[in-house]
Protein backbone atom coordinates (compact mmCIF):
# COMPACT_ATOMS: atom_id res chain seq x y z
CA UNK A 1 0.00 0.00 0.00
CA UNK A 2 1.69 3.64 -1.14
CA UNK A 3 2.10 5.56 2.12
CA UNK A 4 0.72 8.48 -0.15
CA UNK A 5 -2.49 7.27 -1.03
CA UNK A 6 -4.85 5.08 0.29
CA UNK A 7 -8.67 3.76 -0.30
CA UNK A 8 -9.99 3.10 2.97
CA UNK A 9 -12.26 -0.07 3.11
CA UNK A 10 -15.86 0.32 3.51
CA UNK A 11 -15.78 -0.10 6.93
CA UNK A 12 -13.69 2.71 7.58
CA UNK A 13 -15.14 5.81 8.97
CA UNK A 14 -17.51 7.62 7.31
CA UNK A 15 -18.70 11.26 6.60
CA UNK A 16 -21.76 10.57 4.22
CA UNK A 17 -23.45 8.17 2.42
CA UNK A 18 -24.44 9.26 -1.25
CA UNK A 19 -27.55 8.46 -2.97
CA UNK A 20 -28.95 9.53 -6.54
CA UNK A 21 -32.69 9.44 -6.60
CA UNK A 22 -34.96 8.09 -9.04
CA UNK A 23 -36.32 10.14 -11.52
CA UNK A 24 -40.42 10.23 -12.28
CA UNK A 25 -39.53 9.77 -16.01
CA UNK A 26 -36.62 7.36 -15.46
CA UNK A 27 -35.92 3.87 -15.55
CA UNK A 28 -38.11 3.06 -13.08
CA UNK A 29 -41.43 5.38 -14.03
CA UNK A 30 -43.43 2.34 -14.65
CA UNK A 31 -43.12 1.19 -10.60
CA UNK A 32 -41.78 4.72 -9.34
CA UNK A 33 -43.89 4.74 -6.07
CA UNK A 34 -42.74 1.18 -5.21
CA UNK A 35 -39.19 1.59 -5.46
CA UNK A 36 -38.97 5.43 -4.28
CA UNK A 37 -40.82 4.03 -1.10
CA UNK A 38 -36.96 1.61 -1.46
CA UNK A 39 -35.29 4.51 -1.71
CA UNK A 40 -36.97 6.26 1.07
CA UNK A 41 -36.02 3.19 3.64
CA UNK A 42 -32.57 3.03 2.52
CA UNK A 43 -32.14 7.05 3.52
CA UNK A 44 -34.26 6.25 6.77
CA UNK A 45 -32.33 3.57 7.68
CA UNK A 46 -28.25 5.21 6.59
CA UNK A 47 -29.65 8.55 8.88
CA UNK A 48 -29.85 6.79 11.55
CA UNK A 49 -26.11 6.23 11.62
CA UNK A 50 -24.29 9.26 10.01
CA UNK A 51 -25.05 11.63 7.43
CA UNK A 52 -27.01 11.11 4.05
CA UNK A 53 -26.26 12.84 0.64
CA UNK A 54 -28.84 12.94 -2.01
CA UNK A 55 -28.64 14.17 -5.62
CA UNK A 56 -32.36 15.01 -6.84
CA UNK A 57 -33.01 15.66 -11.06
CA UNK A 58 -36.07 17.30 -10.04
CA UNK A 59 -37.34 19.51 -6.84
CA UNK A 60 -34.67 19.59 -4.00
CA UNK A 61 -36.35 21.26 -1.46
CA UNK A 62 -39.91 19.13 -2.04
CA UNK A 63 -37.57 16.20 -1.56
CA UNK A 64 -36.13 17.25 1.30
CA UNK A 65 -39.19 17.97 2.75
CA UNK A 66 -40.43 14.34 1.81
CA UNK A 67 -37.07 12.81 3.15
CA UNK A 68 -37.78 14.74 6.61
CA UNK A 69 -41.07 13.66 6.74
CA UNK A 70 -39.64 10.10 6.33
CA UNK A 71 -37.60 10.24 9.62
CA UNK A 72 -34.22 11.39 8.10
CA UNK A 73 -33.10 13.96 10.65
CA UNK A 74 -32.87 17.81 8.95
CA UNK A 75 -29.52 18.04 10.90
CA UNK A 76 -27.79 15.00 8.64
CA UNK A 77 -29.11 15.34 5.56
CA UNK A 78 -28.01 17.50 2.50
CA UNK A 79 -29.97 17.52 -1.10
CA UNK A 80 -28.51 18.68 -4.04
CA UNK A 81 -30.35 19.40 -7.23
CA UNK A 82 -28.16 17.93 -10.18
CA UNK A 83 -29.31 16.53 -14.04
CA UNK A 84 -28.56 12.79 -14.06
CA UNK A 85 -29.16 9.61 -15.84
CA UNK A 86 -30.49 6.66 -13.47
CA UNK A 87 -29.93 5.65 -9.38
CA UNK A 88 -26.61 3.65 -9.57
CA UNK A 89 -24.60 6.19 -7.11
CA UNK A 90 -21.96 3.50 -6.53
CA UNK A 91 -21.12 3.44 -10.22
CA UNK A 92 -21.16 7.47 -11.14
CA UNK A 93 -20.13 8.90 -7.66
CA UNK A 94 -16.68 9.54 -6.47
CA UNK A 95 -14.13 7.15 -5.46
CA UNK A 96 -12.35 9.12 -2.81
CA UNK A 97 -8.76 8.30 -1.52
CA UNK A 98 -6.76 9.58 1.39
CA UNK A 99 -3.62 11.23 0.40
CA UNK A 100 -0.65 12.04 2.24
CA UNK A 101 1.11 10.16 5.84
CA UNK A 102 0.39 9.93 9.44
CA UNK A 103 -1.91 12.35 10.75
CA UNK A 104 -1.16 14.79 7.52
CA UNK A 105 -3.73 13.00 5.24
CA UNK A 106 -6.59 14.23 3.62
CA UNK A 107 -9.41 13.30 1.25
CA UNK A 108 -9.69 13.71 -2.59
CA UNK A 109 -12.62 12.85 -5.04
CA UNK A 110 -11.35 10.83 -7.78
CA UNK A 111 -14.25 11.24 -10.88
CA UNK A 112 -13.62 8.23 -13.27
CA UNK A 113 -15.03 8.25 -16.14
CA UNK A 114 -18.54 6.14 -16.44
CA UNK A 115 -19.94 5.17 -19.77
CA UNK A 116 -23.39 3.43 -18.86
CA UNK A 117 -21.24 -0.26 -18.19
CA UNK A 118 -19.65 -0.37 -21.83
CA UNK A 119 -22.03 1.87 -23.43
CA UNK A 120 -25.15 -0.35 -22.47
CA UNK A 121 -27.12 2.54 -21.25
CA UNK A 122 -27.11 6.75 -21.62
CA UNK A 123 -24.60 7.99 -19.25
CA UNK A 124 -23.42 11.34 -19.97
CA UNK A 125 -25.57 13.53 -16.98
CA UNK A 126 -23.89 10.62 -14.47
CA UNK A 127 -20.61 11.35 -15.60
CA UNK A 128 -20.68 15.03 -15.24
CA UNK A 129 -22.54 14.62 -11.77
CA UNK A 130 -19.66 14.78 -9.04
CA UNK A 131 -18.37 18.04 -11.12
CA UNK A 132 -21.42 19.72 -11.47
CA UNK A 133 -21.53 19.13 -7.84
CA UNK A 134 -18.38 21.09 -7.36
CA UNK A 135 -20.51 24.31 -8.58
CA UNK A 136 -23.06 23.92 -5.83
CA UNK A 137 -20.69 23.76 -3.02
CA UNK A 138 -20.94 19.40 -2.72
CA UNK A 139 -17.65 19.23 -1.78
CA UNK A 140 -15.05 20.77 0.33
CA UNK A 141 -12.38 18.18 -0.53
CA UNK A 142 -10.90 18.69 -3.93
CA UNK A 143 -11.99 16.50 -7.46
CA UNK A 144 -9.50 15.07 -9.50
CA UNK A 145 -10.95 13.58 -12.71
CA UNK A 146 -9.15 10.58 -14.44
CA UNK A 147 -9.37 9.53 -17.86
CA UNK A 148 -10.25 5.85 -17.44
CA UNK A 149 -13.33 3.97 -16.97
CA UNK A 150 -14.07 2.38 -13.74
CA UNK A 151 -17.01 1.97 -11.96
CA UNK A 152 -17.36 1.60 -7.65
CA UNK A 153 -19.28 -1.84 -8.06
CA UNK A 154 -16.01 -3.20 -9.62
CA UNK A 155 -14.06 -3.12 -6.86
CA UNK A 156 -13.26 -4.27 -3.23
CA UNK A 157 -10.54 -3.12 -1.38
CA UNK A 158 -9.58 -4.74 2.10
CA UNK A 159 -7.72 -1.84 3.66
CA UNK A 160 -4.36 -3.64 3.60
CA UNK A 161 -3.46 -3.11 -0.07
CA UNK A 162 -5.18 -5.46 -2.23
CA UNK A 163 -7.87 -5.44 -4.62
CA UNK A 164 -10.54 -7.82 -5.27
CA UNK A 165 -12.13 -7.09 -9.12
CA UNK A 166 -13.63 -9.71 -11.96
CA UNK A 167 -11.97 -10.02 -15.21
CA UNK A 168 -14.64 -9.38 -17.04
CA UNK A 169 -15.68 -6.54 -15.44
CA UNK A 170 -12.43 -4.32 -15.68
CA UNK A 171 -11.20 -6.11 -18.89
CA UNK A 172 -13.99 -5.39 -20.57
CA UNK A 173 -12.87 -4.00 -24.23
CA UNK A 174 -16.39 -1.88 -23.93
CA UNK A 175 -14.20 0.02 -20.99
CA UNK A 176 -10.80 0.59 -21.73
CA UNK A 177 -9.77 -0.59 -24.90
CA UNK A 178 -6.03 0.35 -25.07
CA UNK A 179 -5.08 -0.95 -21.90
CA UNK A 180 -4.10 -4.62 -21.05
CA UNK A 181 -4.06 -6.38 -17.70
CA UNK A 182 -1.14 -5.12 -16.49
CA UNK A 183 -1.96 -1.37 -17.62
CA UNK A 184 -5.01 -1.80 -15.47
CA UNK A 185 -2.97 -2.60 -12.47
CA UNK A 186 -0.31 0.14 -12.87
CA UNK A 187 -2.84 2.11 -12.72
CA UNK A 188 -5.06 1.09 -9.81
CA UNK A 189 -2.00 1.00 -7.79
CA UNK A 190 -1.05 4.31 -8.61
CA UNK A 191 -4.65 5.78 -7.99
CA UNK A 192 -6.07 3.82 -5.27
CA UNK A 193 -2.28 3.21 -3.45
CA UNK A 194 -2.94 -1.02 -3.59
CA UNK A 195 -0.27 -2.77 -3.67
CA UNK A 196 -1.76 -6.03 -5.23
CA UNK A 197 -4.86 -6.82 -7.99
CA UNK A 198 -6.82 -9.98 -7.21
CA UNK A 199 -8.84 -11.61 -10.45
CA UNK A 200 -11.62 -13.36 -10.26
CA UNK A 201 -12.34 -15.05 -13.46
CA UNK A 202 -15.90 -16.79 -12.59
CA UNK A 203 -18.61 -15.23 -11.00
CA UNK A 204 -22.33 -13.74 -12.58
CA UNK A 205 -25.67 -12.85 -11.68
CA UNK A 206 -28.49 -13.82 -14.40
CA UNK A 207 -29.83 -9.78 -15.26
CA UNK A 208 -26.85 -8.85 -13.95
CA UNK A 209 -25.70 -5.96 -16.71
CA UNK A 210 -22.52 -4.74 -15.33
CA UNK A 211 -20.14 -7.35 -16.61
CA UNK A 212 -19.73 -9.10 -12.77
CA UNK A 213 -19.10 -6.60 -10.68
CA UNK A 214 -17.64 -7.76 -7.59
CA UNK A 215 -19.96 -6.35 -5.26
CA UNK A 216 -22.82 -8.32 -6.58
CA UNK A 217 -20.50 -11.85 -5.84
CA UNK A 218 -17.61 -11.09 -2.66
CA UNK A 219 -17.22 -8.61 -0.74
CA UNK A 220 -14.44 -7.95 1.95
CA UNK A 221 -16.20 -7.66 5.62
CA UNK A 222 -12.47 -7.10 7.11
CA UNK A 223 -8.56 -7.60 6.18
CA UNK A 224 -9.30 -11.65 6.03
CA UNK A 225 -12.90 -12.13 5.56
CA UNK A 226 -15.00 -12.80 2.56
CA UNK A 227 -18.58 -12.75 2.44
CA UNK A 228 -19.61 -14.60 -1.24
CA UNK A 229 -22.80 -15.23 -3.30
CA UNK A 230 -22.41 -19.21 -2.95
CA UNK A 231 -25.47 -21.35 -4.44
CA UNK A 232 -25.88 -25.04 -3.30
CA UNK A 233 -28.96 -26.16 -5.53
CA UNK A 234 -26.75 -27.88 -8.76
CA UNK A 235 -29.82 -27.77 -10.74
CA UNK A 236 -29.94 -23.64 -10.46
CA UNK A 237 -28.08 -22.52 -13.86
CA UNK A 238 -25.82 -20.20 -11.31
CA UNK A 239 -24.47 -23.49 -9.42
CA UNK A 240 -21.30 -24.11 -11.70
CA UNK A 241 -19.84 -20.41 -12.16
CA UNK A 242 -20.77 -19.64 -8.31
CA UNK A 243 -19.19 -23.09 -7.31
CA UNK A 244 -15.86 -22.20 -9.70
CA UNK A 245 -15.95 -19.06 -8.52
CA UNK A 246 -15.84 -20.26 -4.79
CA UNK A 247 -12.69 -22.20 -5.91
CA UNK A 248 -11.09 -19.22 -6.79
CA UNK A 249 -11.76 -17.64 -3.82
CA UNK A 250 -10.21 -21.01 -1.94
CA UNK A 251 -7.32 -20.37 -3.56
CA UNK A 252 -6.52 -16.29 -2.70
CA UNK A 253 -4.10 -15.54 0.48
CA UNK A 254 -4.13 -12.58 2.40
CA UNK A 255 -0.86 -10.34 2.21
CA UNK A 256 0.36 -12.24 4.96
CA UNK A 257 0.31 -15.69 3.22
CA UNK A 258 -2.75 -17.21 4.99
CA UNK A 259 -6.03 -17.99 3.06
CA UNK A 260 -9.31 -16.04 3.93
CA UNK A 261 -12.26 -16.92 5.87
CA UNK A 262 -14.93 -17.03 4.00
CA UNK A 263 -18.47 -17.03 4.68
CA UNK A 264 -21.14 -18.51 1.87
CA UNK A 265 -24.29 -16.36 1.29
CA UNK A 266 -27.34 -18.24 0.26
CA UNK A 267 -28.97 -17.55 -3.17
CA UNK A 268 -32.32 -16.46 -3.06
CA UNK A 269 -35.48 -18.33 -4.81
CA UNK A 270 -35.90 -16.86 -8.85
CA UNK A 271 -37.48 -13.18 -9.25
CA UNK A 272 -39.03 -13.11 -12.41
CA UNK A 273 -39.97 -10.04 -14.10
CA UNK A 274 -42.87 -9.10 -16.04
CA UNK A 275 -41.32 -9.90 -19.18
CA UNK A 276 -39.79 -13.28 -17.60
CA UNK A 277 -36.39 -12.17 -17.23
CA UNK A 278 -34.29 -13.53 -13.86
CA UNK A 279 -33.85 -10.64 -12.39
CA UNK A 280 -30.02 -10.77 -10.13
CA UNK A 281 -31.10 -10.51 -6.46
CA UNK A 282 -28.16 -11.54 -4.32
CA UNK A 283 -27.39 -10.82 -0.51
CA UNK A 284 -23.25 -9.78 -1.37
CA UNK A 285 -24.91 -6.23 -1.99
CA UNK A 286 -24.38 -5.34 1.23
CA UNK A 287 -23.54 -1.63 2.42
CA UNK A 288 -20.94 -1.26 5.29
CA UNK A 289 -21.66 2.31 7.23
CA UNK A 290 -20.77 3.92 10.84
CA UNK A 291 -22.30 1.09 13.23
CA UNK A 292 -24.32 -0.92 11.08
CA UNK A 293 -24.57 -2.87 7.84
CA UNK A 294 -27.87 -2.61 5.68
CA UNK A 295 -28.79 -5.88 4.11
CA UNK A 296 -30.65 -6.30 1.03
CA UNK A 297 -34.01 -9.05 1.55
CA UNK A 298 -36.27 -10.35 -0.85
CA UNK A 299 -39.09 -11.81 0.90
CA UNK A 300 -37.55 -15.10 0.65
CA UNK A 301 -36.73 -17.68 2.88
CA UNK A 302 -33.35 -17.51 2.69
CA UNK A 303 -33.51 -13.55 4.19
CA UNK A 304 -32.65 -14.91 7.23
CA UNK A 305 -30.03 -17.15 6.50
CA UNK A 306 -28.33 -14.47 5.16
CA UNK A 307 -28.88 -11.98 8.02
CA UNK A 308 -27.41 -14.60 10.41
CA UNK A 309 -23.93 -14.96 7.99
CA UNK A 310 -23.70 -11.50 8.02
CA UNK A 311 -24.22 -10.76 11.94
CA UNK A 312 -21.08 -13.20 12.42
CA UNK A 313 -19.36 -11.30 9.91
CA UNK A 314 -19.77 -7.94 11.84
CA UNK A 315 -20.70 -8.57 15.44
CA UNK A 316 -20.11 -5.21 16.71
CA UNK A 317 -22.51 -3.71 13.98
CA UNK A 318 -25.89 -3.45 13.63
CA UNK A 319 -27.56 -5.36 10.58
CA UNK A 320 -30.30 -4.14 9.34
CA UNK A 321 -33.00 -5.44 6.15
CA UNK A 322 -33.87 -3.41 3.53
CA UNK A 323 -36.28 -4.58 1.49
CA UNK A 324 -35.24 -4.34 -2.47
CA UNK A 325 -37.69 -6.49 -4.23
CA UNK A 326 -38.40 -3.14 -6.45
CA UNK A 327 -35.19 -1.74 -6.82
CA UNK A 328 -34.01 -5.21 -8.04
CA UNK A 329 -36.99 -4.79 -11.14
CA UNK A 330 -33.63 -2.30 -13.14
CA UNK A 331 -31.29 -5.20 -12.07
CA UNK A 332 -29.26 -3.51 -9.18
CA UNK A 333 -29.60 -3.47 -4.98
CA UNK A 334 -28.82 -1.75 -2.27
CA UNK A 335 -25.05 -1.46 -2.53
CA UNK A 336 -25.35 -0.30 -6.22
CA UNK A 337 -27.38 2.84 -5.40
CA UNK A 338 -24.94 3.84 -2.16
CA UNK A 339 -21.92 5.04 -2.00
CA UNK A 340 -20.16 6.25 0.69
CA UNK A 341 -18.36 9.52 1.39
CA UNK A 342 -14.79 8.51 3.85
CA UNK A 343 -14.14 10.85 6.72
CA UNK A 344 -11.12 12.69 6.51
CA UNK A 345 -9.37 15.93 7.93
CA UNK A 346 -10.78 17.93 5.43
CA UNK A 347 -13.40 16.43 4.52
CA UNK A 348 -16.36 16.00 7.49
CA UNK A 349 -19.56 16.51 5.59
CA UNK A 350 -21.41 18.87 8.72
CA UNK A 351 -24.70 19.98 8.33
Amino acid sequence: MSASVFLPPEWAAQSAVMLTWPRRDGDFANRFAAVEHNFFAIAAAIARFENLHVNSADDAPGLAAKLVGAGVPKARLRVFQVPNDDVWARDHGPITVLRGSGGDTHAVHLDFSFNGWGGKFPAARDNELTRRLITLGAWDAPVETVDFVLEGGGIEVDGTGSLLTTERCLLAPTRNPKLNRANIEALLMEKLGVQRVLWLKHGDLAGDDTDGHIDTLARFCNAHTIAYQACEDKDDPHYADLAAMAEELKALRTPGGMPYELVPLPLPKPIIDEDGKLLPAGYANFLIINGAVLAPVYGDAADEVALERLRSCFPDREIVPIDCRALIHQYGSLHCVTMQIPASKNFTETL
